[in-house]
């Protein structure tokens, strides 16, 4: 008999973190959402998920049962050592812990490979994350983390999470960049995929006096930041960190990479060319195709990212903001500790 678990229960079992959870649908369903963690070991790829699919509505359950019985069967040494290459507990799902997971459970207890399934698979977990959002809390007070593009904020929040403070990277979560340029070198995640990273480190920061993030618009790449979770950055306590602008542009050349990929970074510009005066546009254009990107990033600072940025910011009641006036991003690191003392933040539970 094949064992179920309950997710409180499979929350239990990741805390210690020795603990693997592997989702078997196919690689399209796995992109578009999984649960945080989980590696793919799909049954079918999603071409032969579709065949199969066409051929339940088609023709019959039987037929898309014998196709999926003969597909499955093709691969299932590659299927079986990938599992036994696992040194760890496992729990399988799918999306709503029926055929496939129990396929999955049945081979490998057949081949002495003990797992247990996820009752309810992929859907009992989007309810759960469904369930939290709309519960439209997070205790925490918020400290927002703003300044012009490129001084660092988002190096300034990976280097307090090496300090240990709590730090919710909401970039990092979209795997976007936040501008028009941010999804250049990276597969940007899905709704779904980014509500359940958030949701799942909202519950980890519960109980504490206060989170770092960035001040990001509703908007990061593909996704959107819940209304609650916008509502409580825009009014929570604002610090403005200025830098030079040599160093922010130094800061975009190391993260960006544009040498990596330059037409995309002159196919983003042309989505943005209209809202800039022409002759400031020609110039970027041609600084971007003769690869000069040190001076197309200091036009496009100058023309389009400032007087946006600083627009922006006097949305603003004075008394939610502090401003940094720093050199270099460990001085302003410091004085964000600073702050975090005399707010007396770290005490307040």
């Amino acid at each position: 008999m094949i064992d179920e678990i309950q997710l409180t229960e499979l929350f239990n079992k990741r805390k210690n973190k020795n603990h693997t959870l592997v989702d078997v649908r196919s690689p399209k369903e796995f992109n578009e959402a999984t649960i945080p963690g989980s590696i793919n070991i799909p049954i079918f790829t999603t071409e032969e998920r579709a065949e199969i699919g066409k051929l339940y509505k088609q023709k019959s359950q039987e037929a898309a049962k014998n196709r999926g019985l003969e597909i499955f069967s093709q691969k299932l040494p590659t299927f079986i050592n990938k599992f036994k290459k696992i040194n760890t507990p496992i729990t399988v799902f799918c999306w709503r812990g029926g055929m496939r997971s129990k396929a999955v459970a049945t081979v490998l207890d057949l081949m002495d490979i003990h797992v247990t399934r996820l009752h309810g698979g992929f859907k009992t977990y989007r309810q759960w994350v469904i369930e939290e959002l709309n519960k439209e809390t997070f205790k925490p007070n918020l400290l927002v983390l703003n300044g012009h593009t490129g001084s660092g904020k988002t190096i300034m929040l990976n280097k307090l999470a090496e300090k240990g403070y709590p730090v919710i990277d909401l970039e990092k979560m979209a795997n976007h960049r936040g501008s028009i340029f941010g999804q250049i070198g990276l597969n940007p995640n899905k709704q779904k995929h980014f509500e359940s990273l958030l949701v799942e480190t909202m519950k980890d920061y519960a109980e504490e006096p206060f989170v770092f993030i960035e001040g990001e618009s509703k908007r990061i790449g593909k996704v959107v930041l819940p209304d609650f979770f916008y509502h409580k950055k825009e009014n929570s306590t604002q610090i403005f960190i200025e830098l030079p602008f040599e160093r922010r542009v130094d800061i975009i050349l190391d993260e960006y990479h544009p040498t990596d990929n330059p037409k995309l970074f002159l196919d983003a510009f042309n989505i943005i060319k209209k809202h800039i005066h022409t002759p400031i546009a020609t110039k970027i254009e041609n600084a971007l195709q003769n690869l000069d990107f040190r001076t197309a990033i200091k036009l496009l600072l100058e023309h389009y990212y400032d007087p946006r940025y600083n627009f922006h910011g006097k949305e603003y009641d004075q008394q939610q903001i502090i401003y940094i006036d720093s050199t270099t991003i460990d001085y302003a690191i410091n004085q964000i500790e600073e702050i975090v003392i005399n707010k007396d933040l770290c005490n307040k539970k």
